[in-house]
Formats: structure tokens, C-alpha cells, sequence
């Protein structure tokens, strides 16, 4: 009988050919072919009045130069604002190659073609561009101010306003018994996939098709901008993604620049043309995250029980804005974690600055968003002297309130109504988990002998399987094996897997027998993207349903083969026999090949579906509503979003005289419904948790008053080692989704977003003063130490 494979740790399909050297990366596609560089902005906010390419002209190799007056039709245009939303009233989005003015460092100025990397790279270098510098705006305080503006026609800096309201939170909250003002930042940051961006093109002049490769997150949106762009029909463009080294959200933006510009020029130049993007372009052409101002007002009661919550905060989206307002939005809304706030009322202003733009990165605003309402929670639980996850348990949304609305508008435009969820449960497991309630003797243990240990606790949300749809298709080969195709791509995380399991289980078959392709739109046209925690919600569900219509139609053709009726036949090992007789059976291989009625035979099997082997002569070949074939495809496209939810502990010591936080354990307890693949699952949070302890220890984007970005370097820009990453003590908690066929909620995002809150409150608890900002390093404990007079150094040498 087949084994059931989702809910078993089934190993990884795609690692033997990704661990044995063997994957194809977007560098590895199209080699011999022309290259591209790029001339970018020094200044971060200038007037392009000059640029003499003739230096670069007499370079051996140098086949083009192109700047914004060789750019032509809609490519002369703006690139495109990619999710428009009401409140984003003064959007602007930057142009393919700069057109008079550049606002970050980083901008693209000139592109130069070349034989080679090399020969492209010496003639950027002999480009003359004259630039007209004006003062540049850096950082959230600097935009407020207006005193400078990074667009002319944009009054203030601000590119969005939005306020949403449930209840009248400013009366409940002056009327509360007790409140509390809070002022909190996150620093600006930023992904460090190991592969960064690249494309290839190639132009068929005998068809007027191209092809692109390119490494992305969006393969089908990819193909639609650059048709558009290059004003081809959409059946004229490819656009395959080869393996990807990483995307943590940078890839889902697109078209990049370079997306549009290397297919045009390959199709003028009428050859084949890549590009792929070195560490310092990443740094300050790509996209950056985080940044965010929060001013936080709360009025509770005497049980630390939410009356009212006011949130406003400021957050910094750089220079253009294309990918519209979804960061600050989802901070918003996802604020409020697993809480029934009471009356709430949040207030965002996006602001542009002279610095690389801001789209999501792994969390998309959840970091920020959990950062800030678990200080809160820890900030009342401190104000009345009670126990901090007695506090969350008291504001909790109870199970028997699911499905529970906020009355809110989520980032897809749709309610926020949470689907499921058991937070009490999930809350009871990770005490148990980490020793919660025994932790205070462990303390007082550790001070008696000089240590400074401390315990955090932080609780989210998040809204997973965003629309509007994806689909899938599903195919059974003569020869048994079954192929899967979805629009959607992968950068890692075991999609091949987690979507052969659920197909080989619907199907009766081996895993091994199933062989997954994603974002190739040759094979898969209609996709989406692979963002927001979606893949096993999404093209889970699909490939789900494909698969069931394929099992439907295997049935009904092996009954007909059979005699049987289709209600008493299983499908067990790739087998379709009647159930209790596994003699009266039929291989699907074989149903494969009666699905498609043939007039040649090709081989033994091929003779069973030819016109004299016995057919049915009373109805035609191919029923009416039928079509030849063991195959399907269908869509799932939700009326909302899921929400998963976890909660994570850490426990952390703070050197007394070096101030250096050492995680001493880390523990998550995850609920993300019906867990498909709980290695997978794993492995998805210990990568999170490893970002989560960068963004609130490490990482951070350092910008001078120029605009120059100081850190943008491996040298510079500090990223967690191993040696820096804890072991990871996880569990499960499953209440399924109603929302889709398998039951499933995202998990790709979970283990980032609640590190900075469960850091700062661990690191809180440690030396008893606020900590209200992160990252934070060594040097900034030790400051804090003096402001709050807790010379940690002093007292650590007088006991020595």
C-alpha cells in the first residue's frame, strides 16, 4: 500500500542535484554570450547635465552604449507602479536608465555591451558623467523636516498617508485607568542572498520570440512587464527562472531595470546578452527594508487587559516607490498580532528619501509590526508588575472567537479576518518548551554567581496565501511517471518537494515518481509569484485539485477497462484495482495510455489505444466534454488570506563588561495548520531565526548625510555567522485552515518575524532598562548601561 507522504519528513527531491554541484544558476545560463555593465550615481541626489561615452568607444570589445536618449517608445517611460493603492497619492517610480536626475546612489546611468564582463567594465570606467549635485534627504527625520525634497512635485516627502480606525481609540484610551506612551525605531536593512540579480535574453528574429532567463519571483509577472515594455504580444515572450540562490523578497520586485533593459537591447543588437548584478550593486541598486519611527499610546486596565491602542508611525520607502505601500500596510495591520486591542486606531506616513528603495524583505513589515506591540505588551506588564505572558494570555483572541474579524483592510485588499488559530495553546506549549515558569530561580541563580541572563517571549501573526490565484498542472506520462507544472518559482525552499508529496498522495504514486517544474512560462503561463508565505497554500491547493481531476478521470477510464464501477476502484503504488481484489488492477501508466485514443502504435503499450484494439464503437473516440490525455489543471484562488501564528522564547546573557549578547537558547512553538513536510517546515524557520538574529544583533544599512551607504560591503555590513545562529528547539501546534483543500498556512516567513521583539525583550530582562530600538550592538548596551547608570564595566571590574 502506498505510504502516505504528507506529514512525513521526506527528504528534499531537488538536494542531490543542488548539493553534488549540479544546479543551473542564472550565471551559468548563456555563456559566450554579450555582457552588460552598468554606469551608477555617486551622489545619492543629483542633475545628470552631461554624460561623453567616447572614452568608451575605442575599448576592444565594446559593442554598445546606451543611455535615456536611445531609449525609445514605452521604454522611455517610468517603470511601472506595481500595486497602486488610493492612499498612495504622489507615487514615482524611477526610469530604466536615469532621465536628467538621480536620486539614491545606486541609479543606473548608462548601460555598456560588451564581449565580455571585462571589456564592459573597463568602458564604464572611461564614461564621463557630469552631474549637478542637490542636497540630498537621508533618513525618516530628515524627510519629516521637508526642509529638502527628493522630488520636486512631491510636497513634504510623502509618498502615502493612510489611517485606519476600529472604535474611537483616543477616547478609550484617555478614559483607561492607566496608560502608557512608547516610542520605538527599527533601522533600515536589508537580504543577502547568496545569488544576487541576473538575466539573460535571447532574440529570435525568425519568429519574433524572445526568451529570458532571469533569476526571479515572479517569472509569469516578468513576462508580462517586459511584452508590455518592448510592445511584443505575451505569447512572443519566455521567461524561464533557472535555480535561485536566494530571494527573501528583493526578487519579487520587478521588472528591474536591467529586466527590461538587457531583453531590449538583445533584441536590437540582435544577439544573445545577460547581466548579473556584483555584491556592490546589491548593496545600492536593489532594495533595502525595515526602516521604520513608531509612536505608540496605550490605555489598559488593572489586569493589563488592551482598552485602546494608538499607533503612528513614519516609515522611510526611498527614493521611488514600485512596489506601492504593502510594507507599511502590513505593519498596520499585522500589529496586532494575536490581540483584540479594543478600540485601535493606526496612522502611517511613507516618505521618500535620497537612499536605494524599500520593498519587502523576508517579514515584510511584520518585524517592525511585532517589534512594536510586544514592547507594549511587556511595557504594561512592567507598569503593573505582572507576569508578562500572563498579560498576552488575558488579550488574547480566544479559539471559540474563530473565524475573529478586526474590521481592518489587509495588504490584498480584503478583510482582516483571522481564519483559525489556538493562541492559549500555543502560548501553554512554548512555557512548557522553555521553561518559562522556572526561569526566575534560574536567574537568581546566575546573578549570585555574576552572569546577567534574561528571558523573552514574543507572540505574531501572520496573513499567508495572499491572492489572487495560483494554478497548477498535473500529467501522467505513459511510462508512469507524473509531471507537475506551476507558475510560481523557487529559491530554495523545497517546492519541488512539499508539491510532489501532495500530488503523489492524491494520485496513489511514489514521490519519486512526481517531478515538479516551477516558473518556467513555457510550461506554466498564469502565475502570481512567490511572496507573502503563499506556495503551499496556493499552488499547494492547486496542484491538489489537478491532481483530484486526474484521479477522477483515471478512474473512470480504468472502470470502462475494468468493467467496474469507478466508486469501488483505488489507486495504490501507481496501480488502479478494484478495492479488496488487487488482481483486477490496471497500472496508471497504462491508463495513461488508454486516455489518449491513437491511430499508430508505437510500442506494446501504444497498441491498447489504437482504433481495432476493441474501443467502444456505441459513443466517439473523445467524449464531448472530454479531451485525449491523463491530465489537468486547475486554479485555487481564496476569498482572503490564511493566518499562521507562532510564538518564540529566547534566553540570552549579556556580558557584564563587553556588553556582547550571547543567545543561550532559542525555542518557537509554530502553528502553520496541516504541516505537509515538518523537516521542510524546520528548515525554513531555523533560516528565519538566523535572520531574525541579524536584524536585531548584526544587520543594519548605515547611510551618512551624503547618501553615501557606508557599509556596503561583506567587510562592513554585519550578517550572523553560524557561530552566531542558536540552536533552534522547535514544535507544532496544527489547527487547520478552513480556507483551502489541504487544511494549510504559510510558514517561509515565521522564524524572522518575532526576533527582534523576543531579542530586545530577553535583553531587557537581562540588565532592567527599556530597550526600544533595534538592532542593537555591543557599544550601543554599553551606552545604554551609562545613560540608565548601570556601569556594568565598573561594577564587573570591582568584582574581579
Amino acid at each position: 500500500m502506498t505510504t502516505r507522504s504528507v506529514g512525513s519528513r521526506v527528504l528534499r527531491l531537488e538536494d542531490p542535484r543542488l548539493l553534488t554541484g549540479k544546479g543551473r544558476y542564472i550565471d551559468d545560463v548563456g555563456r559566450g554570450a554579450l555582457e552588460a555593465s552598468f554606469v551608477r550615481s555617486p551622489y545619492a541626489h543629483a542633475r545628470v547635465t552631461d554624460i561623453d561615452v567616447s572614452g568608451a568607444l575605442d575599448i576592444d570589445g565594446v559593442v554598445a552604449v546606451y543611455t535615456y536618449e536611445d531609449l525609445g517608445g514605452r521604454m522611455a517611460d517610468p517603470l511601472p507602479l506595481l500595486l497602486p493603492h488610493p492612499a498612495l497619492t504622489h507615487a514615482r517610480t524611477a526610469f530604466p536608465l536615469a532621465c536628467e536626475e538621480v536620486n539614491h546612489v545606486g541609479e543606473a546611468v548608462v548601460m555598456v555591451v560588451a564581449a565580455s564582463r571585462y571589456a564592459a567594465e573597463d568602458a564604464c570606467d572611461r564614461i564621463r558623467v557630469t552631474y549637478e549635485q542637490l542636497p540630498p534627504v537621508v533618513g525618516i527625520a530628515a524627510a519629516r523636516a521637508a526642509d529638502r525634497l527628493v522630488h520636486d512635485d512631491v510636497p513634504g516627502n510623502v509618498a502615502a498617508w493612510l489611517v485606519q480606525e476600529v472604535g474611537d481609540a483616543r477616547v478609550a484610551i484617555a478614559a483607561a485607568p492607566h496608560r502608557l506612551v512608547l516610542d520605538l525605531e527599527v533601522e533600515r536593512s536589508a537580504s543577502m542572498p547568496l545569488e544576487g540579480k541576473g538575466v539573460h535574453a535571447r532574440w529570435d528574429p525568425d519568429d519574433d520570440s524572445l526568451r529570458v532567463h532571469t533569476s526571479t519571483q515572479a517569472s509569469t509577472s516578468v513576462r508580462a512587464a517586459v511584452a508590455a515594455k518592448l510592445g511584443l504580444p505575451v505569447s512572443k515572450v519566455e521567461v524561464v527562472t533557472p535555480d535561485v540562490g536566494g530571494g527573501f523578497g528583493v526578487k519579487i520586485v520587478h521588472p528591474w531595470p536591467e529586466e527590461l533593459l538587457v531583453p531590449w537591447a538583445a533584441r536590437a543588437l540582435g544577439q544573445p546578452l545577460r547581466w548579473t548584478e556584483d555584491r556592490r550593486e546589491h548593496f545600492i541598486s536593489s532594495a533595502h527594508e525595515r526602516g521604520q519611527v513608531h509612536h505608540v499610546e496605550v490605555g489598559f486596565d488593572e489586569d493589563g487587559v488592551l482598552l485602546g491602542l494608538d499607533v503612528t508611525f513614519w516609515h522611510d520607502n526611498g527614493a521611488y516607490a514600485p512596489y506601492g505601500i504593502v510594507v507599511p500596510i502590513i505593519t498596520s495591520t499585522q500589529l496586532l498580532g494575536p490581540y483584540k486591542p479594543g478600540a485601535y486606531r493606526v496612522e502611517f506616513t511613507s516618505l521618500y528619501t535620497n537612499t536605494v528603495i524599500v520593498t519587502p524583505y523576508r517579514g515584510a513589515g511584520r518585524p517592525q509590526a511585532c517589534f512594536v506591540m510586544e514592547r507594549t505588551m511587556d511595557a504594561i506588564a512592567a507598569e503593573l508588575g505582572l507576569d508578562r505572558a500572563e498579560v498576552r494570555l488575558r488579550n488574547f483572541i480566544r479559539p471559540d472567537e474563530m473565524p475573529y474579524d478586526h474590521q481592518m483592510i489587509f495588504q490584498d485588499g480584503r478583510p482582516l479576518i483571522y481564519d483559525s488559530g489556538d493562541f492559549p495553546a500555543t502560548l501553554a506549549q512554548l512555557r512548557k518548551l522553555v521553561g518559562w515558569d522556572d526561569f526566575a530561580a534560574y536567574q537568581e541563580a546566575a546573578r549570585a554567581d555574576g552572569r546577567q541572563v534574561g528571558i523573552g517571549l514574543a507572540c505574531y501573526v501572520e496573513g499567508t496565501g495572499v491572492g489572487p490565484y495560483e494554478g497548477g498542472h498535473v500529467q501522467v506520462q505513459t511510462t508512469g511517471r507524473v509531471d507537475v507544472a506551476t507558475g510560481l518559482t523557487s529559491q530554495g525552499q523545497g517546492h519541488q518537494t512539499m508539491l510532489a508529496q501532495i500530488v503523489a498522495d492524491e494520485l496513489g504514486v511514489a514521490v519519486d515518481q512526481v517531478h515538479v517544474t516551477t516558473g518556467d512560462t513555457r510550461r506554466f503561463g498564469y502565475a502570481v509569484g512567490t511572496f507573502a508565505s503563499r506556495t503551499a497554500v496556493m499552488s499547494g491547493s492547486a496542484v491538489a485539485l489537478a491532481a483530484r481531476k486526474v484521479r477522477e478521470k483515471a478512474l473512470r477510464i480504468a472502470a470502462d477497462a475494468l468493467e467496474a464501477d469507478p466508486g469501488d476502484l483505488e489507486i495504490t503504488d501507481g496501480v488502479v484495482h478494484v478495492r479488496g481484489n488487487p488482481s483486477a488492477a490496471v497500472a496508471l501508466s497504462t491508463v495513461a495510455v488508454l486516455s489518449n485514443p491513437l491511430r499508430y502504435a508505437f510500442d506494446e503499450e501504444s497498441k491498447q489505444a489504437t482504433q481495432f484494439a476493441g474501443a467502444d464503437l456505441s459513443k466517439p473516440p473523445v467524449a464531448e466534454d472530454d479531451e485525449p490525455g491523463l491530465e489537468g489543471t486547475d486554479y485555487h484562488s481564496p476569498m482572503q488570506s490564511t493566518f499562521a501564528n507562532g510564538m518564540h522564547a529566547v534566553v540570552v546573557e549579556t556580558d557584564p563588561a563587553t556588553a556582547e549578547i550571547k543567545i543561550l537558547r532559542y525555542c518557537v512553538v509554530h502553528d502553520c495548520g496541516t504541516l505537509i513536510n515538518p523537516m521542510i517546515v524546520e528548515g525554513q524557520i531555523h533560516g528565519g531565526v538566523a535572520q531574525g538574529v541579524g536584524g536585531a544583533l548584526y544587520e543594519r544599512m548605515v547611510y551618512d548625510e551624503a547618501g553615501q551607504l557606508l557599509n556596503a560591503s561583506f567587510m562592513d555590513f554585519l550578517m550572523p555567522y553560524v557561530t552566531e545562529v542558536p540552536k533552534v528547539e522547535i514544535d507544532h501546534l496544527e489547527t487547520p485552515s478552513p480556507l483551502n483543500p489541504l487544511g494549510v498556512k504559510g510558514a517561509g516567513e515565521a522564524g524572522v518575524i518575532p526576533g527582534m521583539a523576543v531579542i530586545a525583550a530577553a535583553v531587557e530582562d537581562a540588565e532592567g532598562f527599556p530597550i526600544t530600538r533595534m538592532p542593537i550592538s555591543p557599544s550601543e548596551l554599553f551606552e545604554l548601561r551609562r545613560l540608565h547608570g548601570r556601569d556594568r564595566v565598573d561594577e564587573a571590574r570591582g568584582d574581579r
